[in-house]
């Protein structure tokens, strides 16, 4: 099974600029590197600047502007990609300055999930985030067209401008791609009761993105979804049945889309009919890229979008994915243990390599003591996890015995 890729290669030139004051920052650029080579770009120099708010006009300054157009021309930048959001009117000022195309870390996003998304609703909810996010730039794209409009054979009424027009037209389609996902989401809520009727147990996959989800989700239940080695590889949720031998029963899984920092707050809304079957799981696999150098700071991004989403107190098991990465000094002497985060939450931690097999007997241990705990593992306090996350050095408890202790 193939995914399409993006096309329009282009050599971009990668903006960071560091604001202080607590705001997210990626010091490296490494994640807006994967997300432009996501999207078929072509990384080529980067820029940091420091600034103690946005420059109302160009972001990072006037100065660091005319560094950045030199180092466009040097480098033979086709576009721009900045690492934070910008303003309609810094990115219409920023393409004048430099004479290419400029792009942020929202509108970059969008491109990807717009040619990744495969299902009917996917692309339902891809196209809704991308007009909300146009409709506050059309003052950038349209400037061209801001004659009037008006009089006998003409479209809209005697002085309607033509943005006035598209923004109306825009209007319209947004609402009607709204009601179109509220009867998906409708058709979801009708599936999952059916579900629940059955007695089914659900179990999602959640993470945040390129932790290695997918590859679990094939791993575990044999089937073919896409995987690769990339950010936002799949997109749609995909669901099968998981047989439990331990359990002699079979449980739903679901793989979702990842998670990622400072995802777009419009595609946070517009997957709400994805991200529903995180917050109607009986429990989640949280999947972690345990050789991550930044894994803490992963972690505590997904369990803010699980915040938004009303997800967060649903019983976890953390899923440590591509042990087989770690040095020797940090894999584990065994494969399952408790994980102890700040304000007393103890989650079951499982090592796995989703590629290699190693650790899958384990979860399905896990899973099946879950299952036959009963399905009512909800967790009352959602203390964030600990920066100072480690793998266990210590021996370690069987599994069944582990989330007896949990519930």
């Amino acid at each position: 099974m193939s995914t399409p890729s993006v096309v329009n290669e282009a050599r971009a030139v990668l903006v960071g600029v560091d604001l202080g004051g607590g705001a997210s920052f990626d010091a490296t650029l490494d994640e807006l590197a994967l997300l432009a080579e996501s999207a078929g770009d072509t990384p080529v120099a980067r820029l940091i600047a420091r600034r103690k708010a946005p420059d109302a006009a160009l972001f990072l300054g006037s100065g660091k502007a005319d560094e950045l157009k030199a180092l466009v021309t040097e480098s033979g930048g086709h576009c721009v990609i900045f690492d934070q959001t910008l303003s309609p009117t810094q990115q219409r000022n920023l393409e004048r300055h430099l004479g290419v195309e400029v792009l942020d870390r929202t509108g970059l996003i969008l491109e990807i999930f717009a040619a990744r998304a495969q299902s009917f609703e996917g692309k339902l909810q891809v196209e809704l985030a991308q007009l909300q996010y146009l409709s506050n730039r059309l003052v950038r794209r349209w400037t061209h067209l801001e004659r009037q409009r008006g009089g006998v054979g003409h479209r809209g009424g005697p002085g309607e401008r033509q943005i006035e027009l598209d923004r109306r037209m825009i209007g319209e389609r947004i609402k009607a791609l709204k009601l179109r996902l509220d009867k998906v989401k409708r058709q979801r809520g009708t599936q999952r009761r059916s579900r629940e009727r059955a007695g089914t147990f659900r179990v999602s996959l959640i993470g945040y993105t390129n932790a290695g989800k997918s590859t679990l989700f094939n791993a575990l239940v044999k089937a073919r979804s896409y995987a690769a080695d990339q950010l936002f590889a799949t997109l749609d949720t995909t669901t099968r049945q998981l047989y439990l031998e331990d359990a002699r029963r079979s449980v739903t899984l679901s793989d979702t889309v990842g998670f990622i920092r400072d995802l777009p707050h419009t595609l946070v809304k517009a997957f709400a009919a994805t991200l529903q079957e995180a917050a109607e799981a009986d429990l989640l696999l949280h999947v972690v890229d345990a050789a991550s150098p930044v894994l803490a700071e992963q972690m505590v991004e997904v369990e803010r979008v699980l915040a938004e989403i009303d997800a967060a107190d649903i019983a976890q098991i953390l899923v440590y994915n591509k042990f087989d990465q770690l040095a020797e000094s940090q894999r584990p002497r065994a494969l399952v243990d408790v994980l102890e985060l700040d304000g007393g939450r103890r989650i079951p931690r499982v090592f796995v390599s989703a590629l290699h097999g190693n650790g899958l007997a384990e979860l399905r241990g896990l899973l099946s003591a879950a299952l036959l705990g009963g399905g009512d593992s909800r967790i009352p306090d959602t203390a964030a996890p600990d920066a100072s996350v480690v793998p266990s050095d210590h021996d370690l408890s069987p599994a069944s015995a582990l989330l007896q202790r949990h519930a």
